[in-house]
Order: structure tokens, then sequence, then C-alpha cells
């Protein structure tokens, strides 16, 4: 009997990133009336993750005068507040809690910020450990921040459980890696020589109805 860990990606998976990326640039841009070429410029730099580093390039390439430090609590402030968790994604989490699952979330991404998105959507909430790239300077699929994501749930990753990802190769791939069973939200292009997933689905709800039913057998 594998033990009830369920370890969840962030970004893409339990929040979407995407809209409030926009959304936080398109606010940033605005308040320092930065001019159209440099809000396309974040958002290539941004795509698909954000550091501190980003908003020195920008006032190198667009000679801002506020400091990197300053541009990065603000994008980390309006990230936290631009992003969303759909309640139903909230609700079968705290059906998980009730059934005696321990929840981690292991994201790639600087850990303030992500800290930021899981205490505004609610999530923080319902979430015994966060990994975050950021912490270690280390990013999925390096199984050490899997093994960080367990510990900081105060439970070994030699005792099995679950990941559920996004990312074939971060999310699926690392996870195989680490000893956990997989579930993919299919997306993203699959790679060639990466095992399979354990299951596909369309949306996390179904993750976590498969991991409740698990529950219950």
């Amino acid at each position: 009997m594998h033990q009830r860990l369920a370890l969840f990606d962030l970004d893409g998976t339990l929040v979407d990133r995407q809209s409030a990326l926009s959304d936080a640039l398109t606010c940033l841009c605005r308040s320092h009336a930065l001019p159209l070429d440099a809000e396309q410029w974040l958002r290539t730099e941004l795509a698909d993750r954000a550091t501190i580093g980003a908003f020195d390039r920008l006032r190198e390439a667009f000679s801002l005068e506020a400091p990197a430090t300053d541009l990065w609590q603000e994008y980390v402030d309006l990230m936290a507040a631009a992003v969303t968790c759909r309640p139903e994604v909230l609700e079968c989490l705290a059906r998980l809690r009730v059934a005696a699952w321990t929840i981690g979330v292991i994201t790639n991404g600087a850990g303030d910020i992500q800290r930021a998105k899981l205490a505004s959507t609610g999530l923080a909430a319902l979430v015994d450990g966060v990994a975050a790239s950021g912490d270690l300077e280390i990013r999925k699929p390096d199984q050490r921040l899997f093994e960080l994501a367990a510990t900081r749930c105060g439970v070994s990753l030699a005792e099995g459980g679950w990941m559920i990802g996004d990312n074939p190769a971060g999310d699926i791939g690392g996870g195989h890696q680490a000893g956990l069973r997989t579930i993919w939200l299919r997306g993203r292009p699959w790679p060639d020589g990466l095992p399979a997933a354990n299951h596909v689905v369309d949306d996390v709800t179904d993750a976590i109805t498969i991991l409740l039913n698990e529950t219950s057998e």
C-alpha cells in the first residue's frame, strides 16, 4: 500500500499562470508607462518562469530608473493578485485532505512569488508542504526537489506517492525517476523516449478523482 502523498505542480496544473501573467504585465507596464515593445519583451522573457534577473535586464534594455528589486516586488504582488484557482479545484483538494491524503506542491519558480500565489488563491491552507526550485536553485526533474517536497510535507519519498502535473519531462519524468506514480494533464507535446504516465487527464479535478477512487478501493 503506497502512502497517501500527492505532489502537485502549481503553474498550469493548480492555477492558470498564463492569464495571470498577461494581466500582471499589463498593469506593471501601465504603472511605469513602459512602451509596447517593453511589454512584449517582458512577456517573452517571463514566458516560462520569472526571476529578479529579468528585471535587471529590463532596466538596462529600456533605461528604467526604478530599482530591479522594486519592479520585482511589484510584479510578485501583481501576480499574486491576478492568479486564480478555480473553486472546484479547492473543493477537490479539501476532499483529498478529508480522505487523509498529504498534499504537497513542487514547482519550478522563485519561492517568494510561488508562495504569494498559494496564499492569495487559498491553496496555502490546503497544502502540507511546498518546494520551489528557487529555494535550492535546482529544478524539476531533479530528484532532490521531490525529496525536499516530501520532507516539507513530513513524509518520506521512499514510501511512494503520486506526482500530478502538465510538464512531461519535469513533472512526469521527474516523478517517475523519484519513484512516484504519475498523472499527466495533457496539453504539451510528449517527448520521445519518456515513460508513459500512469494516467492521462484533461483537468486536475479528474486527477484528484482518480486519487480519491484509489483511497476508497
